[in-house]
């Protein structure tokens, strides 16, 4: 994956029209300014210091907008990018030309999503939370395409011998499609080691998204030199964040 003033630029064989990149920690936002209690003057400094980012953000990148900035609730809510600031959702979807969908994660996957002709995106949040309650499937519905001519990208998030669960997680997968199993390599007592990477393409590919690209070239844990990490770094972690538009 090329870096391009600090940024990972996806390779995948999307139109030509459609951009997207990772920010890294060297311009992510870190410190408690992303982990603060949801209380109103937590939000309040959030909602300013977000607002200065995406500033930066529409100068560097030729945005018409700042992201709407959906508080991520590990849930399966899709919205259109032009939704109100600070609405609760993991993933955001739009058809608008210069208007970005832009998800972040520190340890969780991030996806992004195009249809071949480049006239729709999309980009969700999805730790294992999302991916067992469909926040991949949701998104591939609300982009209302048929499911053989959207492509997907993943981008970094924690590697399996990092991504430790316990036995509810693996059987919450289990429960919905026994292929899940495959993703999942036992650890000490009753641990496992989840793949989120194959969860995630299993799911995609269970409803038909095949061009499924990226995953697994960094591990958010372990690359500490470029990567946030919550597990890793607990409250002290920043996010990286993900955004995809029309150009």
């Amino acid at each position: 994956m090329p870096v391009k003033d600090d940024y990972l630029i996806p390779e995948w064989h999307a139109p030509a029209n459609v951009r997207a990149f990772v920010s890294t920690k060297a311009n992510s936002p870190t410190g408690p300014v992303m982990n603060g209690p949801r209380d109103a003057a937590f939000l309040s400094q959030r909602k300013e210091w977000l607002s200065f980012w995406g500033d930066q953000l529409v100068r560097q990148w030729g945005w018409s907008a700042q992201p709407c900035w959906a508080t991520q609730v590990h849930g399966a809510d899709v919205i259109p990018a032009d939704s109100a600031y600070g609405t609760d959702a993991d993933a955001i979807w739009t058809g608008q030309v210069n208007v970005p969908c832009a998800v972040m994660t520190a340890d969780c996957l991030p996806v992004i999503f195009c249809n071949r002709e480049g006239t729709k995106v999309a980009a969700a949040h999805a730790g294992w939370r999302g991916l067992a309650g469909d926040v991949l499937e949701n998104t591939v519905a609300a982009m209302n395409e048929p499911a053989d001519s959207l492509m997907a990208w993943m981008g970094p998030a924690i590697s399996q011998a990092s991504f430790e669960v316990g036995p509810e997680v693996r059987q919450a997968f289990i429960d919905h499609d026994p292929i899940a199993a495959e993703a999942f390599v036992s650890g000490e007592g009753d641990r496992w080691f989840a793949d989120i990477y194959l969860l995630a393409r299993q799911r995609l590919n269970a409803v038909g998204v095949t061009d499924v690209s990226g995953g697994d070239q960094y591990c958010t844990f372990k690359d500490s030199e470029l990567c946030h990490s919550y597990r890793r770094d607990g409250q002290a972690s920043g996010r990286m964040l993900t955004a995809i538009w029309l150009s």
